[in-house]
């Protein structure tokens, strides 16, 4: 076979990786719908936010400033940080991948639990690295587990802390706990995506923890309560070695002017922020006893969606439920990816959303 007739090959384990599929959107044949697929917010972005983006618009021949220093100030000035600490990202995700591609070489390892984000396990296995699974116990983090798994080719431990899907978390306690059992050669990275929705005294982000130490990281993201997933903002704090060893990897325009922009005036905005949360704690509540009292098991949950487990019997199973809320305009996320094939994650949604699926649901599970 001569070189002409040959294409070029991804590296070995790049085929090996099951491209991440996000929450379905569409509901064929149906005039109105709900999705509750992807954890975002009911209240859409602050206002504030929208009229810095619509802002930007007047300036978008220019390159956006490379370093986000607007969208770091603003992020270090609401939660007391340096912003030298703060590097922001294209999303979180972007964030995840670089530190992947920063901190492991072929044949290192990165700890995951049973029930993590998908992405974790790419971006380890993208780099180069072994992801190492654990088990979690009644779907949340068991922190003996992940150390139990250390070895000396650990350099990564991802820590969804509250977790997706399952929205469960651990004390503040049990994190330094785990990170106490690190050697300090292993980067904990903390994912806190869904932080400003916990109302836990025992929860803590990480920001003590990065502060107090070398080799903590945590992440955030404007894709949940700030409403602004469709402009992909995420950010990281970080040691300063760690935050100077990404940013040579990252990309020097990662973020357009319109995302630094939005994203400010969103994390200035807390009063909407507030709004967000309140929303979420009475129809988090309302809706898990709603739930259970159809028969069904929620997942305990402190973010902004419920973990609904079905019967195991031939037309209650998550599949069927699935079949019969999207046919009726709701669209909740199939979890089996994640190790739950008989559930479905619903987003808490508007009032007519979140009463319209407890309404389907008491159907469905009527149905004989």
């Amino acid at each position: 076979m001569s070189l002409a007739s040959k294409s070029p090959q991804p590296r070995p384990g790049i085929l090996d990786i099951a491209a991440y599929v996000p929450g379905k959107e569409h509901a064929p044949g149906v005039a109105k719908v709900h999705k509750l697929s992807s954890n975002e917010t009911p209240l859409g972005a602050s206002p504030r936010a929208i009229e810095a983006f619509q802002a930007a618009a007047f300036n978008l021949e220019r390159y956006p400033d490379g370093q986000a220093r607007a969208l770091r100030d603003a992020i270090g000035a609401v939660h007391g940080l340096n912003p030298a600490n703060i590097l922001c990202g294209n999303g979180s995700d972007e964030l995840l991948g670089l530190i992947c591609h920063t901190y492991l070489s072929p044949g290192d390892e990165g700890i995951v639990t049973e029930h993590g984000f998908l992405v974790y396990k790419i971006q380890i296995t993208a780099a180069g690295g072994r992801p190492v699974t654990v088990k979690e116990r009644n779907a949340t983090v068991d922190v003996d587990a992940i150390l139990a798994a250390v070895t000396e080719r650990t350099k990564l431990v991802f820590l969804a802390n509250p977790a997706n899907p399952t929205g469960t978390y651990i004390p503040v306690d049990e994190v330094r706990r785990l990170h106490a059992g690190l050697p300090e050669g292993v980067l904990l990275v903390l994912d806190a995506a869904y932080a400003e929705y916990v109302r836990r005294n025992d929860y803590a982000a990480g920001l003590e923890l990065v502060s107090a130490n070398r080799n903590v990281v945590m992440t955030r993201t404007f894709s949940k309560i700030y409403g602004l997933a469709g402009l992909r903002i995420g950010w990281m704090y970080a040691p300063p070695e760690v935050i100077d060893a990404v940013d040579r990897v990252r990309g020097p325009f990662n973020l357009s002017a319109a995302s630094i922009a939005a994203g400010a005036a969103a994390v200035r905005d807390q009063a909407f922020v507030a709004e967000a949360v309140d929303h979420n704690l009475t129809w988090l509540e309302h809706v898990s006893r709603a739930l259970e009292a159809l028969g069904l098991t929620v997942t305990p949950s402190v973010t902004n969606f419920v973990l609904i487990h079905f019967p195991d019997e031939d037309g209650k199973r998550a599949v069927d439920a699935d079949t019969f809320l999207t046919a009726r305009g709701y669209i909740l996320r199939a979890v089996a990816a994640y190790g739950f094939p008989n559930a479905l994650r619903m987003t808490i949604g508007s009032q007519e959303a979140n009463e319209g699926v407890i309404a389907a649901l008491t159907d469905f599970m009527g149905r004989k």
